[in-house]
């Protein structure tokens, strides 16, 4: 990037507010498809803010998580997990590594074989809110109930046995951390030994989980416990931050939720609402990088550029949606891009999808009455970590 940037828009890591653009981002919305802005960590970037260019660009090879010298690229946050996300091998070569990696996962998360989890994930459900409902109201939803119940499906589907689920969620913080460098390295490297320790475990234990499976092949150790630790740190955090978000939205809009329990179509339409409101900018992780010079939306990219997919961002431009800033239950079509889209797709969407259903569906049908016990813009927020979210969230009922 070669001109002068001391007049970049700024982005910051200031929690964006529910169904509402900050003003800097529908500024850049409204002005062009992409930008030159100063990251958090303050580098420079380019940030995709249309829904159109979004997609075209989760398409484009030419953009992937390679770069010549990865330890001079440029960042959006500062974080050692981040950093193992990005490689010194060359474009084509990670090229083949992402496709190498879909193809193994990909049928690990088919229709099929979500269909098979969900009597474990509606047990799962049950099972927790039995336990939330008889501590009384009022209760924090999101530490005794959305995050134990991803933590639960997520350690059933990929292996991890109950008595050693407990130490997971801390090491998973550790890694998360943004303003301890040195406490996230040691807790990285204290979840890869534990999950090496799954996957010795699980050679000499199979079962009908992800390690096992992968472990069915010939990928070395070291490489499932990779791909492993991918997988517990993509799908508890955003799982259960997006489950904190749905509540909120369904409880503040008890006509549409009444809809939604009363038709199962419309409540996976909910769910696909619910899925592209979560988040209104901000989700822009992990790190991705131009591989050779290109012309995008009017723009050079230069290679070893980061470029920023925030996929929380387009799902509120109104060249897409109607009203995006309305939360619409019954929205169709909804083409969100929470999961991504082609090659980078979310692999874990089917689960996730069932996830929320699920316990959307249980929640409300068991709490009719359920309400905030604080306003929206008064609930404590996490600081200091990769994931955003709610750090409590306490409901009545």
């Amino acid at each position: 990037m070669t001109a002068a940037s001391h007049d970049l828009p700024c982005l910051t890591l200031e929690p964006p507010k529910m169904l509402e653009l900050s003003p800097l981002l529908r500024a850049l919305q409204d002005r062009g498809p992409i930008h030159r802005v100063r990251t958090p960590a303050g580098d420079e970037a380019w940030l995709v803010t249309r829904h159109a260019e979004l997609k075209q660009l989760l398409h484009d090879e030419r953009i992937g998580r390679t770069h010549p010298d990865p330890a001079s690229a440029a960042q959006y946050v500062r974080s050692p997990f981040l950093d193992l996300l990005i490689s010194d091998a060359d474009a084509e070569a990670g090229r083949r590594q992402h496709a190498e990696t879909r193809r193994l996962l990909t049928p690990l998360f088919s229709a099929r074989r979500v269909l098979e989890m969900k009597p474990k994930v509606e047990e799962a459900a049950d099972t927790l809110l039995d336990a939330f409902i008889a501590q009384g109201s009022p209760g924090d939803l999101h530490g005794d109930l959305s995050v134990p119940f991803a933590l639960t499906v997520l350690c059933e589907v990929i292996g991890v046995p109950p008595q050693r689920r407990a130490e997971l969620t801390t090491l998973l913080a550790g890694i998360a951390k943004l303003d301890d460098r040195e406490s996230a390295v040691r807790a990285q490297g204290e979840l890869f030994a534990y999950v090496e320790g799954l996957v010795e475990l699980k050679r000499a234990e199979p079962g009908p989980d992800i390690i096992s499976r992968l472990n069915d092949g010939e990928l070395p150790e070291d490489r499932v416990a990779h791909l492993a630790m991918g997988l517990l740190f993509a799908g508890l955090d955003s799982v259960a931050s997006i489950m904190d978000n749905g509540v909120v939205l369904l409880a503040a809009h008890p006509a549409q939720r009444a809809a939604a329990l009363a038709d199962p179509d419309v409540m996976t339409r909910a769910v696909e609402e619910v899925l592209r409101t979560a988040r209104a900018g901000g989700s822009v992780l992990p790190p991705r990088y131009a591989s050779e010079d290109m012309e995008f939306g009017g723009v050079t990219i230069r290679a070893g550029d980061l470029v920023l997919f925030d996929l929380g961002l387009p799902n509120f431009d109104e060249r897409a949606f109607t009203g995006p800033e309305e939360f619409d239950a019954t929205r169709t079509p909804n083409p969100h891009l929470s999961f991504g889209h082609g090659i980078w797709h979310c692999i874990g969407a089917p689960l996730a999808r069932l996830e929320l259903r699920t316990m959307f569906t249980k929640l409300f049908t068991r709490l009719p009455e359920l309400r905030l016990e604080l306003p929206v813009e008064q609930l404590r927020l996490k600081e200091g970590q990769l994931s955003g979210g709610f750090a409590e969230l306490r409901i009545t009922w």
